[in-house]
């Protein structure tokens, strides 16, 4: 079963891979434009670096697209074999991530419209930010606690003390962390360009902040599930 999903993990790269090579390719040929008194220079729309139209930028892209492709699928290798995946329990310290992580998140949503507020100095005009959801949900620094937390939670199957009777809680638990997280991170990130977009303002910032409450609610209850199935004892 993992060989199969391996697979189709490296079947998904390559293709995306290829396709973004293809549409790559042929957005350099559809942007050329061809002057006599200089050479063809393309400019690509989501760069500020000069593509020539010659057999020698196809090649140079080609060979880009290859490194990246080789980077991927060595990512990919390194995170689903069996050989590399995490074998031993959670360290003391990685159980305190959790915890002060949890504690973290129970802060935000006890403080939830202070933490969401940034002021300028002297006085100035508040307005409400969700950076700070992302920062507590470990998503903003690798010094957060809970930042990639979810390599923590996959070595908790094999701590030898762990009471089996809520393995499947547990299981269940990071599902719904990983759901809560993304959506909450979604919402979020959302929310701080809301007030840019075509017919934001400050109401859709608001609106989906709140949204994103929702999903922290979520995260924090999730959590909690898992620090008491990680921290419970066998009898």
């Amino acid at each position: 079963t993992t060989t199969q999903n391996n697979s189709t993990m490296v079947k998904s790269i390559v293709f995306s891979a290829v396709t973004a090579c293809y549409l790559a390719s042929n957005s350099v040929s559809a942007f050329t434009t061809t002057s006599s008194a200089s050479s063809t220079v393309v400019r690509s729309t989501s760069s500020s670096t000069s593509l020539h139209a010659t057999p020698n930028s196809r090649r140079e892209l080609f060979l880009r697209t290859g490194s990246t492709l080789t980077t991927a699928l060595l990512t990919t290798f390194a995170t689903s074999s069996p050989a590399f995946a995490a074998t031993t329990p959670p360290t003391a310290e990685e159980i305190e991530r959790i915890k002060t992580g949890y504690q973290n998140i129970k802060f935000l949503l006890e403080n939830w419209e202070k933490e969401t507020t940034v002021c300028r100095e002297n006085g100035g005009e508040c307005k409400r930010d969700a950076d700070a959801v992302r920062r507590y949900l470990g998503l903003r620094s690798t010094t957060d606690p809970l930042f990639q937390i979810e390599k923590v939670f996959a070595k908790v199957k094999y701590m030898d003390d762990i009471d089996e009777d809520k393995l499947e809680a547990f299981f269940e638990a990071t599902e719904d962390w990983n759901t809560a997280m993304n959506m909450s991170n979604s919402m979020a990130f959302i929310s701080q360009f809301g007030e840019y977009n075509p017919g934001g303002g400050k109401d859709e910032v608001l609106k989906y902040l709140n949204e994103s409450q929702k999903q922290v609610i979520l995260a924090e209850k999730a959590l909690k599930t898992i620090l008491d199935c990680v921290t419970s004892k066998a009898s």
